[in-house]
């Protein structure tokens, strides 16, 4: 049913008299109605922010005051990725991640010549198999990104191609990437120490 036809045939059941069944009828639909404009909201805001909409200007379209509240509301609303189950708790986990992202990439930042360095090391290697190839191919494009944070990502894929025949630099790659594991770990208990 439309939504706007059921609307109107809610709102004329309200109006008059109506008996039991019509009653629940309108119940039924209205949390119907309900549970489908809920999918809606998410899917809106995501599409907003897809069109560069900013946290600032959906707040006021969401009858928030802040785009602190804006994003808040709409991480609540977000279905879980990773098995929160309350929304509340898909807020801490986003924000513990950004938390991490951000810290790792102060590291890398700060590690950059030793990162780069590396990712040079293991894009050069030669006689490498198919999957291995696209992969130091990948690291090697990411060498050409002015973050060196992007390379951290195609480091851990390269890693299990270089176990076997170049084991000191997979070890090299394991420890950067429990490195930033770490970081991710110790960023998001410190957000939530601060918080208590």
């Amino acid at each position: 049913m439309d939504p706007l036809e059921a609307l109107t045939e809610i709102q004329s059941v309200r109006a008059g008299e109506a008996d039991a069944e019509q009653l629940l009828w309108a119940l039924t639909t209205l949390r119907l109605l309900r549970d489908e404009l809920a999918t809606w909201e998410p899917e809106l805001i995501t599409a907003a922010r897809t069109s560069g909409t900013s946290w600032a200007a959906l707040a006021p379209a969401l009858g928030v005051a802040s785009r602190q509240a804006a994003e808040r509301r709409y991480l609540r609303l977000q279905p879980s990725v990773t098995g929160e189950t309350t929304g509340e708790a898909r807020v801490d986990a986003q924000r513990d991640k950004r938390a991490g992202d951000r810290a790792v990439a102060a590291w890398a930042r700060e590690n950059s010549a030793t990162l780069r360095k590396l990712a040079g090391q293991v894009s050069a290697l030669g006689g490498l198999g198919t999957a291995a190839q696209r992969s130091a191919d990948r690291l090697g494009a990411a060498l050409g990104d002015d973050d060196a944070a992007a390379l951290l990502a195609p480091l851990n894929d390269a890693q299990p191609h270089l176990t076997e025949r170049h084991g000191a630099l997979a070890d090299q790659v394991t420890a950067i990437t429990e490195r930033a594991d770490r970081l991710r770990r110790d960023a998001a208990s410190l957000r939530h120490d601060r918080g208590k």
